[in-house]
């Protein structure tokens, strides 16, 4: 019998996805294994696999269909030896037969005549194409006219624009005003919102904010990195630091659950890499435990897969706290969001070469901003303190960092 393909659930925390891309059309033979579609989550773009052999021979849901729900049909596929009268009709196979034309009522004398579209509307309401393509075509000005659609029965697609767009396709003509350019929400950006905006609810934050000497750490570096070993960044420093912090405060370790605190025995840091559309933060795990060359392989290897969109569940779930570090972009300083549920995070700013007071006289230092962002349901002032001077001592005394 048929065998209906349905949205998986790729994620313990998935309720719905996007349906970005169709790999196989009706009328495809698959088999078992073959990639049929790729479907974006929150965190990441996911591959569809085929569970058994046969033709795919309908496509319920069109690609760039948004929220589309985990174990919702998004297609049927027909086994050996079965023709499309096996197919079910309904929701779930064939589209119900329209109803029947109501008769054409008499129309009233000296009716007001309706105001039609321009041509060019009516035209492009006509052709039949994806909702993501029409998006990207209007964003890009491309005239759907012009494009061959290779979907099925002709539809135009996201590839389809993609190809249009290398070749260099004529633009359409341009809407009389255009006030604004809509930008599509992904899976990613529209958690992302519902996140911030429930951490800005929900948390109580405060921040405490500190100046860091980097010239210490920044010699110890490169003496390090002179051995060509591997080079160390200045975050897989910060990394480190953050997290020996988390241990000689133990009590910053911790999250709010509720009618409870929870405090953690290791630490798992939680460290905001940016990707294409938005923000992701891969967890390095048992941070105390690892040293910097271990920090640096690990961290180069999950931001390698963020950035590709190849994150597994088990990369970014859970985390204690997060290290978010906007320095190589030139920023001084900025007060972080925490992520919830955790209770804190480090937002780390550039170093920057500023006039210092020592011992009387005027000098010249590499200072750092950090700012804690702390829960302070968990987390009270003297712990934030104690937390962020933990944190500027260790950056401070980098060889520490060491042992």
């Amino acid at each position: 019998m048929p065998v209906t393909i349905a949205m998986p659930q790729m994620s313990p925390t998935m309720t719905e996805g996007t349906l970005a891309r169709w790999l196989v059309a009706e009328g495809d033979a698959v088999r078992a294994g073959d990639i049929l579609a790729e479907v974006e989550t929150d965190k990441a773009t996911m591959e569809i696999e085929a569970a058994d052999d046969g033709t795919l021979a309908r496509i319920l849901v069109a690609e760039g269909t948004d929220n589309v729900a985990v174990n919702q049909a998004i297609a049927v596929l027909l086994q050996e030896g079965e023709d499309a009268s096996a197919l079910p009709t309904g929701p779930q196979g064939d589209a119900p037969a329209p109803p029947p034309p109501a008769p054409t009522p008499t129309p009233a004398p000296q009716a007001a005549p309706q105001t039609a579209p321009p041509s060019g509307e009516r035209e492009d309401r006509r052709i039949a194409a994806s909702p993501l393509a029409r998006s990207m075509a209007r964003q890009a000005g491309l005239d759907l006219a012009s494009i061959a659609g290779s979907g099925p029965h002709g539809r135009i697609v996201k590839r389809d624009i993609e190809a249009a767009l290398a070749a260099g396709k004529p633009a359409a003509a341009p809407p009389a005003a255009a006030a604004f350019q809509e930008v599509r929400l992904t899976a990613m950006r529209r958690t992302i919102a519902e996140r911030l905006q429930e951490a800005k609810r929900t948390i109580p934050h405060f921040y405490l904010t500190a100046d860091c000497d980097l010239d210490a750490l920044l010699a110890l570096r490169s003496q390090i990195n002179r051995r060509g070993d591997g080079k160390l960044s200045i975050n897989d420093f910060l990394i480190r630091a953050l997290a020996l912090a988390l241990v000689q405060v133990p009590d910053a370790n911790a999250q709010w659950a509720g009618d409870a605190i929870h405090r953690f025995s290791s630490v798992d840091l939680a460290v905001a890499v940016a990707v294409e559309g938005g923000l992701l933060t891969p967890v390095l795990r048992a941070v105390q435990d690892k040293g910097l060359v271990a920090i640096s392989q690990e961290m180069s290897a999950l931001a390698s897969r963020a950035r590709a969109g190849k994150l597994l569940p088990e990369d970014y779930r859970g985390g204690g706290f997060t290290l978010s570090n906007l320095g190589m972009y030139g920023v001084r300083q900025f007060d972080a969001v925490i992520n919830p549920p955790q209770a804190g995070i480090l937002a780390v700013g550039a170093g920057q070469q500023r006039p210092v007071a020592r011992d009387g006289a005027l000098a010249v230092a590499t200072l750092m901003t950090c700012t804690l962002s702390a829960d302070h349901r968990v987390i009270d002032g003297v712990i934030a303190a104690r937390l962020l001077a933990a944190f500027k001592s260790l950056v401070e005394d980098p060889l520490a960092l060491l042992l």
